[in-house]
C-alpha cells in the first residue's frame, strides 16, 4: 500500500473510531472520565508544588547563598571573642553582630508591627538581593537615630506616604529584664531613607522592617546581648566548611542557619513531593488502563461480525489492530486535552488561596503562581496517550485473531 493509501486508511479508521464512540456514548464517556484523572492530578499538583518550590528557593537565594546567620541558645551569650573567632575562619569576608527586636511603629493613626534590625546597614544592602532605596539614603556609620524603613512603614495601605524622609517615627518595644516582666519602652527614630517595595518574603519582610546602625541598639534602645552574628563568606563554596567548623566548635551553644542549605532542603522536599505525585498519577493511570481495556474488549465482542466483514473485504490483521487502537487512542487524546485544561484550572484554584505559615503568634501567607513547564505537560500527555496504547493492545490482538468465517456467523 502506498503512503497515500495508508493516509486514506488512517482517516477512515479515525472516522470509524468517532462513529464507534458516538454509538456507545455513556460507556465511552465514563472511560474518558476515568482517564482524565491522571493528567489532571499530574498538572495540578506538579504546577502548584513547582510554583511554591520556585518561590521559596528564589526567596532563600535572594538572601544570599554566601550569607550565614549565627544565633545563640538561651543560655549562651555571644561576645567580641566569638566575633573575632568567626572573622578568623577561612573564607570569611565579613562578620557583624546585630540586635533584633519586635516593635510597634506609628504610621499615621495606626500601630504597625515591625522588626528592627540594628546592624551595619551597608552590609544588609550588599548581602540581600532585591533591596533598593526608593527615597533618601541609608543612615551613615555613627548615626544612632537615623533609620532606613521598609515600604509599608512609610506608606499606608492606600499607598499614601505617611512617614517620609526626615520625619520622626515613634516606636514602642519590650525590653527584656533578668527578673520580672519585660519593660515597655519607647523611642523616636528619624527616617533617613525608604526602601522600595520588596513584596512577599519567606523569612522576614523588608517592607515591615526598620534598619538602624548597630550602636543604636545599645545606646538608644538599651539592648545589651547580641541577637546574633551575620557572616558573609567570600563565595558560596566556603559556606559548608564554615558551618561545619562552627557547629563542631560550639555544639548546642549556637544555631547556624545557612540559606544555601535551606534551598537544598527545599529542593529535596520538592523532589520527594514530586515523586509522590508521580506514584499517585501512575496509580490513576493503571486504573485507567484497566478501564480502557475492559471498554475496548466489550467493543470488540460487540463488533465481532463487523470485524469479520472487514476481513472478508480485504482488511488485514494490521488494519484491524490500527482500527481498534484508533478508538482507544481517540479516547485518550480527548482525556489528555480535557485533563490538561482541568489541571490548569485546578492549579490556579488551589494556588490562589496561598499557603499559611505560622511561627509562634505570627502568621503570614505565601502566594505563588503555578509553574507550568513543557516537561510537565509532556509527562501528563505522554502518560495519558500510553493509556490508549496499553489499554487497546489486548483488544486489538483479540480482534486481529478472529477468523473471518467465525466472525461472520457471530450473532
Amino acid at each position: 500500500m502506498s503512503v497515500a493509501g495508508y493516509l486514506r486508511f488512517l482517516l477512515t479508521a479515525l472516522r470509524m473510531a468517532i462513529r464507534a464512540l458516538g454509538q456507545r456514548k455513556l460507556r465511552s464517556s465514563l472511560t474518558i472520565l476515568g482517564i482524565i484523572i491522571g493528567p489532571a492530578v499530574i498538572i495540578t499538583i506538579g504546577a502548584v508544588v513547582g510554583g511554591y518550590s520556585t518561590y521559596i528557593i528564589n526567596q532563600v537565594t535572594s538572601l544570599g547563598q554566601n550569607n550565614i546567620m549565627i544565633t545563640p541558645s538561651s543560655d549562651y551569650t555571644l561576645t567580641q571573642d566569638d566575633l573575632d573567632y568567626f572573622r578568623s575562619l577561612p573564607g570569611v569576608d565579613k562578620a557583624e553582630p546585630f540586635y533584633l527586636i519586635q516593635a510597634k511603629a506609628k504610621r499615621g493613626a495606626d500601630d504597625l508591627n515591625v522588626y528592627i534590625y540594628f546592624i551595619d546597614v551597608d552590609l544588609i544592602l550588599e548581602s540581600i538581593g532585591g533591596l533598593k532605596i526608593k527615597e533618601g539614603s541609608p543612615p551613615p556609620e555613627g548615626d544612632i537615630i537615623g533609620a532606613l524603613i521598609g515600604y509599608k512603614v512609610a506608606y499606608d495601605d492606600s499607598g499614601q506616604l505617611v512617614n517620609g524622609v526626615g520625619d520622626v517615627v515613634s516606636v514602642k518595644y519590650y525590653l527584656s529584664v533578668k527578673k520580672g516582666s519585660p519593660e515597655v519602652k519607647s523611642a523616636n527614630v528619624v527616617v533617613r531613607g525608604i526602601l522600595d517595595e520588596y513584596g512577599g518574603a519567606l523569612f522576614f519582610s523588608p517592607d515591615q522592617t526598620i534598619f538602624m546602625q548597630f550602636d543604636a541598639g545599645s545606646r538608644i534602645f538599651g539592648l545589651k546581648e547580641w541577637s546574633g552574628v551575620l557572616v558573609r563568606t567570600v563565595d558560596p563554596s566556603h559556606v559548608k566548611d564554615f558551618v561545619q567548623t562552627v557547629r563542631d566548635t560550639y555544639g548546642e551553644k549556637v544555631s547556624v542557619i545557612s540559606f544555601s542549605a535551606i534551598a537544598d532542603i527545599v529542593s529535596s522536599v520538592t523532589s520527594a513531593v514530586g515523586y509522590v505525585n508521580q506514584v499517585a498519577a501512575l496509580s490513576a493511570i493503571a486504573v485507567a488502563v484497566a478501564g480502557t481495556t475492559a471498554t475496548m474488549v466489550t467493543s470488540v465482542v460487540e463488533r465481532t461480525k463487523e470485524i469479520g466483514v472487514l476481513k472478508a473485504i480485504g482488511y488485514t490483521n494490521i488494519h484491524v489492530v490500527i482500527m481498534i487502537l484508533s478508538e482507544s487512542l481517540l479516547m485518550s487524546i480527548i482525556a489528555a486535552l480535557t485533563g490538561t485544561l482541568l489541571g490548569i484550572g485546578g492549579a490556579f484554584f488551589f494556588g490562589s488561596g496561598g499557603m499559611t505559615i505560622r511561627a509562634g503568634t505570627e502568621a503570614f501567607v505565601l502566594t505563588a503562581k503555578p509553574l507550568f513547564t513543557p516537561q510537565l505537560f509532556m509527562t501528563a500527555v505522554g502518560l495519558t496517550i500510553s493509556v490508549g496504547i496499553l489499554g487497546g493492545l489486548l483488544p486489538a490482538y483479540m480482534a486481529a485473531k478472529v477468523p473471518p468465517a467465525v466472525a461472520l456467523r457471530y450473532e
